[in-house]
């Protein structure tokens, strides 16, 4: 099912001093848990790393621990704050027999027409939530936007996902919508001088009654 593979040791749990030399030696340390007790790891950090590219929050990756295979989600990973290195990886294990729900992201491609005539386009969502079995389960779901006039959007509804994944996200979402740019005020143009005042003798008020 998974075509993200990484095989992995088991290791004891340990402080930052042991996960250093594992890092030094260019191994990955990181845990998986989910379905069972945790169970700390270790990895290639290089395979890691390559094998990561391209992968989104509901990508399903295999975790091969000592010959024993595991289906997991990359729920996270700590990155050093000054080089961007992988320091450690958390997965979260899944039932493949199981049902779950899962954030999708949306990819949103297309130019739309509403645009070429001078609208402006907004992408408010850029993810769903559903729930299917884990073979179900898209990685990404592209959005086709190259049709979208001025003052019309695409909603949730709008969506066609596959046989078997059941939509969570309220239907009624604005996923991307073109509006027609706000004209710019006209500018207020100051008077130069105060308008003159009347002479209070050549047109005197009457007096009040």
């Amino acid at each position: 099912m998974a075509s993200i593979v990484f095989s992995a040791k088991k290791r004891e749990a340990g402080g930052s001093v042991k996960a250093r030399q594992l890092r030094k030696s260019g191994r990955l340390p990181g845990v998986i848990y989910g379905q069972a007790e945790a169970v700390h790891v270790d990895l290639d950090a290089r395979e890691f790393t390559q094998g990561i590219k391209g992968a989104t929050e509901s990508t399903i990756v295999s975790v091969n621990i000592d010959g024993k295979t595991h289906e997991a989600f990359i729920k996270a990973t700590q990155r050093n704050i000054m080089t961007g290195s992988i320091l450690h990886v958390d997965f979260y294990e899944i039932d493949i027999n199981k049902m779950l729900r899962a954030r999708v992201p949306l990819h949103i491609h297309g130019n739309p027409v509403g645009v070429r005539d001078g609208g402006v386009l907004e992408t408010p969502l850029h993810e769903i939530e559903v729930e299917c079995l884990p073979k179900d389960l898209p990685e990404r779901i592209n959005v086709d936007i190259s049709s979208l006039k001025a003052n019309q959007a695409v909603h949730v509804r709008d969506i066609a996902l596959s046989d078997g994944v059941k939509l969570i996200s309220a239907v009624d979402k604005v996923i991307a919508l073109v509006k027609y740019a706000k004209a710019e005020a006209a500018p207020v143009v100051e008077e130069s001088a105060a308008a003159p005042v009347a002479d209070a003798k050549a047109a005197p008020e009457k007096a009040e009654k």
